[in-house]
């Protein structure tokens, strides 16, 4: 091994030391924030991110400063984000230190990540498919590899299992790293897991493993460079397990002297004075390690001083980068082309896609069911995989979790996903990607790796679907900041918003209610559409007036607010109950953002308000908007804002009158307007 590698590496590691050291020396100022450090990992990580290119791409953990030091980070660049500075290259100030996000040209590239352990996997793993996706196109990825660093404890998780089986399946270019120190916070591996990570590998046929000794710089880097060349030629994933101590505190607010038993035998594992040891044998002499230890601490006490002067974000700073900005602002197209027939509402969403998909080689779709064989379980897909391949359109296992966050991946290396869970019902294992990966990528890494993708989401209740296919689950979604929701209620504000939310660099949730798919529900031919060009796009946060009246002075009227389903309860109430002189239907088309100002144009106009959703209407988005609505326009209405939605009942019953007895319709409505105007 070259002797400017083993300098290198000893460069690493004593100015991770040396961090680490610093921050216990002043815990009082630098604990304010919680942080971890390296310290017993330094060497499998110089190791790694030392052999890293730019084209590749990394998503560390919470314990990887030497990874961020040796692909080429300052320790300045580490304690800005320690003292959540507003010059924190990673995030400005926002998230916790060591939660890296770079995008420079001349490093690694390191999509923003949680501190979830475990939960990079996913994302990480859908960067890789991303890069096999792009060779299936021929296209030149430089023969990037993707690390993703994990430690043992969290291979336990159920998501990692989800990764893994995709790196498999599809022999994806990817490297897990797992740093085994034998704990998971106070619990050690004999309590959490019945085997270790190299062992846990050989379940997953196709995932070549390898354990190392992560204390040992020779073994570490000679092995890793190993893998990484066989990855870079052979394109298939590989996981390495490297053990190593824990020889600091768990973080900052978990100090190892409240529960370790095992620190002098940690001790006796130290890989600083064993790199040492290599370095003495390899030529250096004890006054040159002394020197490079020597400088390596002076650097990190200045730039520690320089990090403690550095400004602090301002208030304003909060507001920034929650989205990225969209080029489409307006309605553009022909919504109505002239001699078109009109189509149901599930083929406006199927047309979108296929002409997406022959302009733009980067779109691609997958989910459950979604190929070839079947075109989707509402045929919401059918014909696009013999169109356009089983490599851009293609079927996943049951893995709501690995649809949802491998976008994340996906949209880093440059594609736009569309992926889509089958039934709302199923979102549930999704959500913990959708919050904590998909949602706040923007946001926490200031602007730098907005999460560009479309989540098709089938809803509504249908057909006597039962409790597991007719749930609706808007509230829950609207609630995490960071994505945008249309939930359409015809054809062809489907197509619009479809092709707005490609065009959109930030995360879309598409709701589709399954009994407006055909119109085969009574009262539903509302639904179907003439179909727009190919070039009709619909911005988000544009209300429509589907009704719009001009009330007299005499005359009692009303505003119905709702979306999806619910403008056709309120149309045919409106309808049967003669009054459409009476009452004005916004169709609200996106719930986030969501269009205040025609809101509450038309609830002040009409005086009374109702507010129609198919959810149950305690504690949802609709119960919200109900309130906001009174705040803000209590001096112009005669009533309470009232609301309509299902039963509030633990689940929609699979008999059809209980069915019908639990979800709104156009009676209810018409029950619920005669309640109002006559209040």
């Amino acid at each position: 091994m070259k002797k400017e590698i083993f300098k290198k590496a000893f460069k690493n590691l004593v100015t991770a030391k040396a961090l680490t050291e610093l921050y216990e020396e002043n815990f009082k100022v630098v604990s304010k924030y919680v942080h971890a450090t390296s310290r017993g990992h330094e060497v499998i990580q110089t190791a790694v991110g030392m052999q890293l290119e730019p084209q590749d791409y990394v998503y560390p953990y919470y314990r990887d400063d030497s990874i961020l030091l040796s692909i080429g980070m300052t320790p300045k660049d580490l304690m800005l984000q320690l003292l959540a500075k507003k010059d924190d290259p990673f995030s400005g100030g926002r998230t916790y230190y060591s939660h890296p996000s770079l995008k420079d040209e001349d490093k690694p590239k390191i999509p923003h990540q949680s501190s979830a352990t475990g939960m990079q996997a996913i994302p990480a793993t859908g960067a890789a498919m991303g890069f096999w996706y792009k060779e299936q196109l021929k296209q030149d990825t430089k023969q990037a590899v993707v690390v993703c660093s994990l430690g043992d404890a969290s291979v336990t998780e159920g998501e990692i299992a989800e990764a893994l089986q995709m790196a498999a399946l599809k022999q994806l270019p990817i490297i897990y790293l797992v740093q085994d120190n034998g704990w998971d916070i106070s619990a050690n591996e004999a309590e959490t897991r019945a085997q270790n990570a190299f062992e846990y590998a050989r379940g997953f046929n196709g995932l070549e493993a390898i354990t190392i000794d992560g204390t040992d710089f020779e073994e570490s880097y000679s092995e890793f460079n190993k893998v990484l060349k066989t990855v870079r030629e052979e394109r298939r994933p590989f996981l390495v397990h490297a053990k190593c101590p824990l020889l600091n505190h768990h973080t900052s607010g978990v100090r190892m002297e409240f529960y370790r038993d095992d620190l002098e035998e940690s001790k006796l594992r130290d890989p600083y004075p064993k790199l040492k040891q290599q370095l003495l044998k390899n030529g250096f002499t004890e006054d040159e390690l002394e020197a490079i230890e020597n400088e390596a601490k002076a650097i990190v006490s200045k730039e520690y001083q320089e990090a403690l002067l550095a400004e602090d974000p301002k208030p304003e700073d909060l507001f920034t980068h929650d989205f990225a900005p969209t080029k489409i602002t307006e309605e553009k197209g022909n919504r109505s082309p002239e001699g078109a027939e009109k189509v149901v509402m599930v083929d406006c969403a199927l047309f979108a896609i296929e002409e997406l998909m022959k302009e733009f080689p980067e779109c691609l779709l997958y989910g459950q069911d979604v190929g070839g064989r079947l075109g989707g379980v509402f045929r919401e897909a059918a014909t696009l995989a013999q169109k356009f391949g089983d490599h851009r359109v293609f079927n996943t296992p049951i893995q709501e979790a690995f649809i949802v966050g491998s976008t994340v991946g996906m949209s880093a290396v440059g594609l736009k996903p569309i992926v889509e869970v089958q039934f709302a019902d199923y979102i549930w294992p999704g959500l913990n990607q959708l919050f904590t990966e998909v949602s706040r990528s923007s946001y926490l890494s200031n602007g730098k790796w907005p999460v560009s993708m479309i989540l098709r989401v089938p809803i509504g209740a249908y057909g006597s679907g039962g409790p597991y296919h007719s749930s609706s689950v808007e509230s829950v979604v609207t609630n995490i900041r960071g994505l945008k929701i249309a939930y359409p209620s015809n054809g062809a504000d489907l197509k619009g918003l479809m092709k707005a939310a490609y065009h959109d660099p930030n995360p879309v949730v598409i709701f589709e209610h399954k009994g407006l798919y055909w119109s085969k529900v009574p009262g539903t031919k509302g639904a179907t559409s003439v179909e727009p060009d190919k070039d009709y796009v619909l911005p988000f946060g544009k209300a429509w007036v589907l009704q719009e009246i001009w009330p007299q002075d005499d005359q009692e009227t009303l505003s119905i607010i709702t979306y999806g389903m619910g403008v056709h309860w309120a149309m045919n109430a409106s309808q049967e109950l003669g009054m459409q002189d009476q009452i004005e239907v916004v169709d609200l088309r996106t719930l986030h953002p969501l269009d205040e100002k025609t809101i509450m144009k038309s609830v002040k106009k009409c005086g009374k308000c109702l507010v129609v959703t198919e959810e149950p209407s305690d504690n949802t988005f609709a119960r919200a908007l109900s309130g906001k609505i009174q705040e803000e326009c209590f001096q112009y209405i005669d009533a309470p804002v009232m609301t309509i939605g299902s039963e509030n009942m633990p689940a929609i019953p699979l008999n059809s009158t209980l069915e019908e007895t639990m979800i709104p319709s156009t009676e209810k409505v018409k029950t619920k307007i005669q309640e109002l105007l006559n209040y």
